[in-house]
């Protein structure tokens, strides 16, 4: 594997996607430390948020040690822009097969969003890395158990309104991940640029992940 591509083995030590949406690149930058310092590998930046692609370049000069991904991914362009700024992996909110079949064909990791069980299946045929399972808290832990009853070969990331108090039931369920927006980066302690407290935050959630 070569040095620019995404770490499995780093995402596998804390398998939580963080999800930064509409923050500029400076106030990324700044909470990047505490991330790490509280054993966070993986960061996505959606292509909707401003400045993205200078987002996801800086992110991969300073910080080497990040998964740096591209999410909100919707279409072929997207990702040619993404890829050109330097994301490792991709994240869509929606099963788009040219764009998982792109990824999958350049062996860059890919979690499509997906809801249904037909969905989730045509992403992970599609050649899906694992399926984002979007919105997770409308349908719960059980759902993800129920799904992977009979589609046991299947690597579900629930995302959306997953948080510190629910995590460990998605991982329990199932589930190898999680996706993490809002709930991870707190809007507040960010503004107050209270980093210490950011970095509790982050520990706490952190202490609730089940490995395994």
């Amino acid at each position: 594997m070569c040095k620019d591509s995404f770490s499995w083995t780093r995402f596998k030590q804390n398998p939580v996607v963080g999800i930064l949406r509409g923050l500029p690149t400076d106030e990324v930058v700044q909470l990047v430390p505490s991330y790490l310092k509280s054993g966070f590998y993986t960061l996505e930046v959606t292509m909707n948020s401003p400045e993205v692609t200078k987002t996801i370049g800086v992110l991969r000069k300073e910080f080497p040690e990040l998964n740096v991904g591209a999410g909100t991914v919707c279409s072929v362009q997207d990702l040619d822009r993404a890829l050109a700024a330097g994301a490792q992996f991709i994240v869509t909110p929606i099963v788009d097969a040219e764009v998982i079949g792109q990824c999958a064909a350049r062996k860059i990791p890919i979690f499509p969003g997906a809801y249904t069980p037909t969905e989730i299946y045509t992403a992970w045929k599609l050649g899906a890395s694992a399926v984002k399972v979007f919105p997770a808290t409308q349908l719960g832990p059980q759902y993800f158990k129920d799904v992977l009853a009979p589609l046991n070969e299947i690597k579900l990331l629930p995302t959306g309104g997953v948080s510190a108090d629910n995590i460990r039931a998605f991982f329990e369920a199932g589930a190898i991940g999680a996706g993490m927006g809002s709930s991870l980066f707190d809007k507040d302690l960010i503004a107050k640029g209270d980093f210490a407290g950011l970095e509790r935050h982050f520990k706490k959630v952190a202490g609730q992940i089940d490995r395994h």
